[in-house]
């Protein structure tokens, strides 16, 4: 947990969470499309593979902005 905290603290330090943050964001973006394009341009009906990609997607969008202010907060 000391290792995820510094690297937390070394990424705030340089400048770059934003950056990150927002690369994170796209890569999500782009998860959540596939996984939406999986379900929808099929003709399976809900598949397990879709579904966790759209989740997996959903929490790269939303949990890194969380994470980092969080980690400022403690910091």
């Amino acid at each position: 947990m000391d290792e995820a905290l510094e690297a937390a603290e070394l990424l705030a330090d340089s400048g770059f969470e934003g950056a990150f943050v927002w690369a994170l964001r796209a890569v999500g973006l782009l998860v959540v499309l596939a996984g939406l394009g999986l379900w929808l341009l099929t003709e399976a009906g809900l598949l397990v593979l879709p579904a966790v990609l759209l989740v997996v997607g959903l929490a790269l969008v939303v949990l890194p902005g969380l994470l980092l202010q969080l980690a400022e907060l403690f910091v």
